[in-house]
């Protein structure tokens, strides 16, 4: 008898897919090294091949419409781009011993709406308006995209919640209290 065979009942099927037992381990401090590691080398991949292209076709092709103000926005964009990869490589710094050990292993760039995901996509929005803008100049306007998203995140996380946020609860005992002692004055 065939075992991979896909009609057979998936108890025999030998290549079914096993889901272990109890609840999902946590990533070590190794793992999340190596992870950042890999994270960083994407992006700075990404940021390098982007500004590198961007150069190449702007000086082969549009040299005419290559203006002092073209060369600024593009010097802004490399300036954001190394801003914010420089801040990820120091988020993400881990810490050993003077053995050598891992002491720390930083900031985890991978954790989900984390402060490593908002700089991966200040770089993804910087490097895809780079891209657009050798169609357009028009498409640097993009980037106001980010500032945006900046203040949404601010309104969402604190701002709403403080202005929004229902009056706290008085003890009924520390607000008579409270009466008495404010009549006395």
């Amino acid at each position: 008898m065939k075992t991979d065979d896909p009609c057979l009942p998936l108890s025999e099927n030998k290549f079914l897919l096993k889901y272990p037992k109890g609840k999902q381990g946590t990533r070590g401090q190794k793992q999340i090294v190596t992870e950042n590691k890999s994270t960083l080398q994407f992006y700075l991949m990404i940021i390098l091949s982007v500004n590198i292209v961007y150069a190449i076709v702007q000086y082969v092709f549009f040299w005419e419409k290559f203006t002092a103000g073209v060369i600024a926005i593009f010097l802004f964009a490399v300036c954001v781009n190394l801003g914010s990869y420089q801040f990820m490589v120091f988020m993400s710094r881990a810490t050993y011993s003077t053995e050598g050990a891992l002491l720390d292993s930083g900031g985890d760039l991978n954790m989900q709406s984390g402060m490593g995901e908002n700089i991966k996509d200040l770089i993804l929005l910087t490097c895809i308006i780079q891209g657009l803008s050798l169609v357009s100049n028009y498409f640097w306007i993009l980037w106001l995209l980010a500032p945006g998203r900046a203040f949404y995140m601010l309104w969402v996380n604190i701002l709403g919640p403080w202005f929004f946020a229902e009056a706290p609860e008085v003890d009924e005992k520390k607000q008579k209290k409270m009466e008495r002692k404010m009549k006395r004055h």
